[in-house]
């Protein structure tokens, strides 16, 4: 299974982060590859370099190494965490209507606010649904089973 992570023609990107020497300063590595389309292994134990001196990432097995300091990796960390947030909470094609017996841990509310599914208990023909907000506040609310529910997202099921 892949990183999720691919560059602009869709090809897989492996990432590699790693903390540089303390000497002369504090830095942050990332080394970018580039998939070979067969098993070969990249030695990360090679010293990064400016990424002007790097290969572009055009072929199976080039890279694109940069470095940062600690405090430009804790922004681009939080930078992240945001865009991945915004495109998690972005809207659906269509909104999905399951009934409140069928809710799941993660699922999304549809609505001006993110309401998160925590957890669902199900005691005969009423549901307990315990919602998060995205402000972090949690509360318990009671649904009959059959109670429509309308939802922004749904995550995939694992197994």
């Amino acid at each position: 299974m892949g990183s999720g992570i691919t560059d602009a023609d869709g090809h897989g990107v492996r990432v590699t982060v790693t903390a540089g020497p303390a000497a002369p300063a504090p830095h942050v590595a990332l080394r970018f590859t580039r998939a070979p389309s067969t098993a070969q292994a990249v030695d990360a134990s090679r010293p990064a370099v400016p990424a002007e001196a790097a290969p572009s990432a055009g072929t199976a097995g080039e890279e694109l190494l940069w470095s940062c300091t600690p405090e430009a990796a804790r922004e681009l960390a939080a930078s992240l965490v945001r865009a991945a947030e915004e495109a998690e909470n972005a809207p659906g094609e269509r909104p999905l209507t399951v009934p409140a017996a069928g809710l799941r841990r993660g699922d999304v509310r549809d609505g001006d606010r993110a309401m998160t599914v925590e957890s669902v208990r199900t005691d005969g023909g009423t549901v307990q649904v315990t919602w998060r907000s995205g402000a972090g506040r949690s509360w318990t609310q009671a649904y009959d089973a059959d109670t429509a529910i309308t939802l922004k997202r749904r995550l995939r099921e694992s197994g």
